[in-house]
């Protein structure tokens, strides 16, 4: 069966996004994003979010399962819709993210999402799975998406009650281990729950 993962983006207007901004800045991330190659999206995300990112993206690149032709792994972002991670951004780039909140009515933010959400279910099989990592809990993915790929868009049932540091290191840990997580339908999903107990020391 063909599996996607959706990632939920970084925050790039926090303390993290500043570093990279400084023009002092001089280690080897922030170089490179003022290179005109620029940087790889997961990466940067990964030095932006952390634990949390870096979590989603290794699980994802794990289990994904793409038709021919297809990213495997691609990244919400604040005003360019669906993004490879692999792709290259630049430091330009990444302040045109931070210009943009995500918020289901901006239209910066949900008119790309719209869009590339439509061509990429267009080539994907009827049954084909598209796993949403990251919040449920509000409508700024869920709501475009849903609209998009009704029960076809999961999500893991684990995530419920968990805070954004767990859910990066359950999914490390799973990736780690060679073991899936389950997938519940994000449409009728139960939003909030209590908080699961904590992971184990690796």
């Amino acid at each position: 069966m063909q599996r996607l993962f959706l990632l939920s983006p970084a925050h790039c207007g926090g303390e993290r996004a500043r570093l990279v901004f400084r023009k002092e800045a001089d280690f080897d991330l922030a170089r490179r994003l003022r290179s005109e190659e620029g940087a790889q999206l997961g990466e940067v995300f990964s030095f932006l979010s952390g634990l949390y990112f870096r979590g989603k993206l290794t699980y994802a690149r794990a289990y994904a399962r793409p038709p021919e032709g297809v990213p495997g792994v691609l990244v919400i972002t604040p005003n360019r819709g669906l993004l490879p991670a692999d792709v290259p951004v630049d430091l330009a780039g990444l302040r045109a993210f931070a210009r943009v909140d995500i918020q289901e009515d901006d239209a910066r933010y949900a008119r790309p999402l719209r869009r590339d959400a439509r061509l990429l279910a267009a080539r994907l099989d009827r049954d084909a799975e598209v796993v949403l990592l990251g919040s449920i809990a509000t409508g700024k993915y869920r709501s475009v998406l849903s609209e998009v790929f009704g029960e076809r868009l999961l999500f893991p049932s684990s995530f419920v009650g968990r805070g954004d540091m767990s859910r990066g290191g359950l999914m490390l840990r799973a990736a780690r281990e060679g073991r899936e997580l389950e997938y519940a339908p994000v449409l009728g999903a139960v939003l909030h729950g209590a908080r699961p107990p904590r992971l184990a020391a690796m």
